[in-house]
This record gives C-alpha cells, structure tokens and sequence, in this order.
C-alpha cells in the first residue's frame, strides 16, 4: 500500500521484514507444533526494490533445529503485475525458539 513506501514509492525494507518474519514464524509455528518467538535476525540482504502494486512471494525453509531453537532462511520475490518475470530481491536468516505458555523456551519436538 502506498502508506508503506517511501517518497519514491518503494515499500520500506520494514513492512518487507515483517513479510519475511511472518513466514518464518509459520514455518517455525508448525515445525515446533505450537508458539514460537523470534530472537535473531541475520545475514538480510536487499537486492532490489519492491514497488507499489508488486506481488511479493515468500518462501521459508528450516535449515537447523536445536534442542529449543531453528533457524530459518527466507526469500522474498517480486513480480511486476504486468510481466511474468520475477526476481529475488531479498533474503535472510530468521532464529526462533519454541516457547510455553509462559513465553519460556521449550523443547522443539522430533519430527512426525
């Protein structure tokens, strides 16, 4: 929406972030079977510009799972609404640890 872009009309590296975080909270959210928070961010790389009217896709994948932990790393893509190109335009590294009811780390179970 033009209310998360820049002068330019760009969408703020923020409200792309928030994107990114949210899939990874749902990759995690079901690799942990229940609530998770993010702790860590890493390695976010922009490498261009999402406009106004861009659909964005996003796309989580679990590289490591600790004892309580997962890291997840994220990609953003772009494609113009006019085109079927797309292209990447941002990656990173979100960290999530499972947590209880009472927002303490908790045990990530085995996989199903």
């Amino acid at each position: 929406m033009p209310a998360d872009t820049n002068p330019d009309g760009d969408i703020f590296g923020g409200w792309l972030m928030a994107q990114m975080d949210l899939a990874a909270g749902n990759a995690a959210a079901r690799r942990a079977r229940g609530r998770c928070a993010t702790v860590a961010v890493e390695a976010m790389s922009f490498l261009s510009p999402v406009t106004v009217g861009d659909e964005v896709s996003l796309y989580a994948d679990i590289i490591a799972v600790g004892r309580t932990s997962m890291r997840i790393a994220v990609e953003a893509w772009r494609r113009s609404r006019d085109t079927h190109v797309t292209n990447q335009v941002t990656s990173g590294v979100f960290t999530f640890v499972a947590i209880d009811a009472e927002r303490r780390p908790r045990t990530v179970p085995p996989e199903p």
